[in-house]
Parts: C-alpha cells; structure tokens; sequence
C-alpha cells in the first residue's frame, strides 16, 4: 500500500488513488484542480485551510487501505 504523508504533494495524492479527490474536496480543499496547489504539499494545503494534516493525511489513509482490501476481496 502506498502511504500517503504530509509531505507528499496533492498531485502524488491523487495518483495513489482517484477516490482521494472526493476527501479533499469535502475538507474544502476546492481548489485541487488548480494547477499552482498541484505542487503544494498536504501540509501546506492544510495550513491554508486550517486543517490538520496528520488527520487528514490518515483519513486518506483509511480510505486507500479500505478500497486495497476491498479489491483483494475480490
């Protein structure tokens, strides 16, 4: 499983798994499609947004884990 930290870019983010878009949009992060926040970290998305990053870095975590054992069940 690819781990997704808080130091990955948004674009890596969302190469790890499409479903992650929705996630980010529902924190308010709307501006993902925008190619300058295409090379901003989660991190540095979060302090913009005032969020937490560690919290949100395992909410996208939990739903790439989720979604790899759901296809192993397969």
């Amino acid at each position: 499983m690819a781990k997704i930290t808080k130091d990955m870019i948004i674009a890596d983010i969302i190469q790890v798994n499409m479903g992650c878009v929705p996630i980010l949009l529902n924190e308010g992060m709307h501006c993902i499609g925008c190619p300058a926040s295409q090379g901003e970290t989660l991190e540095e998305a979060c302090m913009v947004h005032g969020l937490d990053a560690d919290v949100l870095a395992k909410k996208l975590n939990d739903f790439v884990e989720s979604v790899e054992i759901s296809e192993d069940e397969k």
